[in-house]
């Protein structure tokens, strides 16, 4: 299925999706080349634009391109570390343990965030787009948990909670680490520019 339709069906019709999803083969190289890849440059983009505009004069545009390349590399470095530790997890949860169906998880309902990260270009919208995402993603997820994954209904809420947790911390954290790198790096060539 091509990714715009994939998109969009996870999206509008999640329950029916995730069936059909279950069904597919995946590995986590082909949905970071063919899904991930792609999407992560919703939020990047947004990045781009909002540090652009909204706070381009005081920081400039190198800073609105390393936010949007941080913004890139976390969202992909988050993608597959998160599927690896779902993955991981998957036995303590009586969860299928397969790396295609952990990044089928993972990718797929990251989808929300990614779409939704577009409000971010608005001043005042970045922080609703955000939490609509970040909760659709976790609903996306839920629903995903047992077609996708096999855990069984009583295992759905605890698991669900362990990968998200670890998703925003991680997510979180790569982009301050990132940010942090770069900031620093900008402050630095700054300072040697005044010599």
């Amino acid at each position: 299925m091509n990714l715009i339709n994939r998109a969009k069906n996870i999206l509008l019709t999640p329950k029916t999706e995730w069936v059909l999803v279950s069904g597919e083969s995946a590995t986590l190289s082909s949905l970071l080349t063919t899904y991930v890849l792609p999407l992560a440059v919703i939020p990047a983009v947004a990045a781009f634009l909002s540090t652009l505009f909204w706070t381009g004069r005081l920081f400039g545009f190198n800073y609105a391109l390393f936010s949007a390349i941080s913004t890139y590399v976390s969202a992909v470095i988050a993608f597959v570390v998160t599927s690896l530790l779902v993955d991981l997890l998957a036995p303590n949860f009586q969860s299928q343990k397969e790396i295609g169906g952990s990044s089928q998880l993972v990718a797929y309902s990251a989808t929300a965030v990614w779409v939704a990260s577009i409000l971010g270009i608005v001043p005042g919208l970045g922080w609703l787009g955000s939490l609509a995402g970040f909760v659709y993603t976790v609903y996306l997820m839920y629903l995903g948990l047992t077609p996708v994954k096999k855990t069984p209904e009583d295992q759905r809420v605890v698991y669900l909670l362990i990968i998200f947790v670890v998703y925003v911390v991680l997510s979180m954290l790569l982009t301050w680490l990132i940010m942090g790198v770069v900031f620093a790096g900008i402050l630095g060539v700054a300072a040697t520019s005044l010599f």
